[in-house]
């Protein structure tokens, strides 16, 4: 590994050459230099607060924020456990994957703190497929599929690689672990204060951050659209206890959770999943990401 003086300093050279690069072509020095700065310093603050492997420190508070060099929102997520899945006695909308087990992350590490919306994409890949584009850039971006999203994580990476940042998808354990935030109920809160879904959301995406956020200062966990995980789908649970559980290593299908805009409030819930194929590309499904180092 390079001193940390050393990728400081390369990480400021390179992120304010690119931002000097954009501002010219763009016709705003001043704003893109603020921004090459701010990129900077909390790169910095970053090493401060993590070990250089992504993962929160032990000494890291939850809820605590870490800003990308594009821009992009993160909030630490403490090690722990959780119980997934649902009680027996709850019969609304409950399926058989929903048996409970208690699961244990074993590492804390970042969520990002909204679901990637329409202009961050657009920033990484050049365009925007969301049915909802007039919704404005801080929408969540949709119509994506997991395909779509792993092209799109693999440029994000080669764009911050002189950072020393990668971001990945979430697992399915470590999304339902941070919705739930240390609750143990269906949800984190009064629905219509935390989400988006059919009978309030007018049948369309809403910008990121309106609602209430958890405990740990992530937004639309629940509702706006479905979030992709990076687990394939499997219709077998034992409801056992487990460590860090990655899914399957094949399958057919992927896993997304959290519901959307277009769902009834029984399908919006923590321990609700759904599974698409891979290529699959819906106005109601989207993502947020991990960094992971």
């Amino acid at each position: 590994m390079r001193p940390i003086a050393v990728i400081l300093a390369t990480a400021l050279a390179t992120a304010t050459k690119h931002r000097e690069n954009s501002a010219l072509k763009a016709g705003a020095g001043k704003r893109t230099a603020a921004a090459a700065l701010l990129g900077f310093v909390s790169f910095s603050l970053c090493l401060a607060a993590a070990d250089g492997t992504g993962l929160v420190s032990k000494q890291q508070a939850a809820g605590e924020t870490w800003t990308s060099p594009l821009g992009m929102e993160f909030v630490s997520v403490p090690a722990g456990s959780f119980v997934k899945g649902s009680p027996e006695n709850y019969t609304d909308g409950r399926r058989l994957l929903e048996q409970q087990g208690e699961v244990r992350i074993s590492q804390g590490f970042w969520m990002g703190k909204y679901e990637v919306t329409q202009g961050e994409w657009e920033g990484v890949m050049g365009e925007n497929p969301s049915r909802f584009s007039e919704c404005g850039s801080g929408c969540p971006v949709e119509r994506v599929s997991w395909e779509d999203i792993e092209e799109f994580i693999r440029r994000l990476n080669e764009q911050e690689r002189w950072s020393g940042n990668a971001y990945r998808l979430p697992t399915e354990a470590e999304w339902e672990y941070a919705a739930r935030a240390r609750t143990t109920g269906e949800r984190y809160g009064e629905l219509d204060e935390i989400a988006w879904v059919r009978f309030n959301s007018g049948f369309e995406t809403h910008p990121v951050g309106e609602k209430r956020a958890n405990a740990w200062g992530l937004h639309d966990m629940l509702g706006n659209v479905w979030e992709w995980t990076a687990d394939w789908y499997t219709p077998v649970t034992t409801g056992i206890s487990v460590t860090d559980p990655q899914g399957p290593n094949s399958g057919v299908t992927r896993v997304a959770r959290g519901g959307s805009w277009s769902d009834k409030a029984r399908d919006v819930r923590s321990a609700f999943e759904r599974d698409f194929r891979p290529g699959a590309r819906g106005s109601a499904v989207g993502f947020r990401l991990v960094r992971t180092e």
